[in-house]
């Protein structure tokens, strides 16, 4: 289906209106007219793109302010901010190549994030048996803060459990948690207190917080690690009218995030709980299990998320809340979720 501009809580569909439960707007940031009028203005000061290497002699404030800020949202001590999400992953991969001796993973974590050789942490819902062994190695962690088809954050405890001789960098990937979770949605960062070496965050910032670029958050001496690399300082940084934006529109996100929570707790005291519908008040996605279930919604003008992340993967159904999100687009779409899960 193709549309013919930004498809926010309404699109149109030949010729024919369809509420949207997609995307990952979270926050609603890329209609918001405020929002949008900071974007412009800071445009105006500094222009549409900056080609130029975040190492030139000539350095931009706008960055500065920006980071500043997601450092203080997030709850590091340090961040850099560059073109992508994606990017932001492969850059941490890069660097920590050099000092890991072996990388885990949990569950399937999104491409930014993943490396070859890298081993499973849960081996038949068991531990796997090199973190519990005695052999003295420096490991890295790799998961989502979300992952995909759950409505919790991941569940971290496991970490306690891990050999005394592993040394441990956890790396988390908050695209989807960023923004959403937390105190004003900060994330699950700084809620992260386990015994390891590092933490470290790498987030898209063109899902909820609505501007094209990416964030990697951590301690000061990772950061600056990061700065030296030469895949970053070869590269162009992310549009830094984006970056003022981000410091320029911090309140903007506290209201808009409030929004959502409203949202959800509203959807809370109205949805009939189902095992076939996945949802969590604290948080935006509904997973749906019934194919069914998403053509009925189509059928009652009513448009949600489906696709395949992969070829050979099942169909990902999730309704996206949004803060834009009206109170009767929320009772259509209830009324449309009960109407369905009682003849089960």
């Amino acid at each position: 289906m193709k549309v013919e501009k930004f498809p926010d809580r309404v699109i149109e569909i030949d010729q024919e209106q369809y509420l949207y439960f997609g995307g990952t707007a979270y926050l609603g940031l890329p209609t918001n007219t405020t929002f949008q009028n900071l974007v412009v203005q800071n445009i105006l000061k500094w222009g549409t793109t900056y080609g130029s290497s975040r190492t030139a002699n000539i350095q931009l404030t706008a960055y500065d302010a920006g980071e500043s800020f997601l450092a203080s949202h997030i709850g590091s001590e340090s961040t850099v901010t560059v073109s992508s999400g994606m990017l932001a992953g492969k850059l941490v991969l890069e660097k920590l190549k050099e000092q890991t001796d072996c990388f885990y993973h949990l569950n399937e974590i999104h491409s930014a994030i993943q490396i070859e050789n890298s081993e499973a942490v849960f081996i038949n819902k068991k531990l796997n048996d090199r973190l519990l062994d005695s052999k003295s190695e420096n490991i890295t962690i790799l998961t989502d803060g979300v992952p995909s088809f759950e409505t919790k954050p991941i569940d971290l405890t496991f970490i306690k459990e891990i050999s005394k001789e592993k040394e441990i960098t956890l790396v988390i990937d908050e695209s989807h948690s960023l923004g959403i979770v937390g105190e004003n949605g900060s994330g699950i960062y700084a809620s992260i207190n386990f015994p390891i070496k590092r933490k470290i965050l790498v987030s898209s910032l063109g899902k909820a917080f609505g501007l094209t670029g990416g964030v990697i958050a951590s301690d000061s001496e990772f950061i600056e690690s990061i700065k030296e690399i030469e895949t970053f300082t070869s590269a162009a940084g992310m549009n830094p009218a984006f970056v003022q934006t981000l410091f320029d529109a911090k309140e903007i996100y506290k209201m808009q995030h409030q929004k959502l929570k409203n949202n959800l707790s509203y959807i809370d005291t109205i949805l009939n709980k189902n095992s076939t519908i996945l949802f969590d008040k604290n948080y935006p996605l509904i997973y749906l299990l019934s194919n069914e279930l998403v053509e009925k919604l189509k059928q009652e003008k009513i448009i949600i998320a489906s696709f395949r992340y992969t070829k050979e993967a099942e169909p990902l159904n999730r309704i996206v809340v949004t803060a834009n999100h009206l109170k009767e687009d929320l009772d259509k779409l209830v009324a449309t979720l009960n109407d369905f899960n009682s003849r089960f």
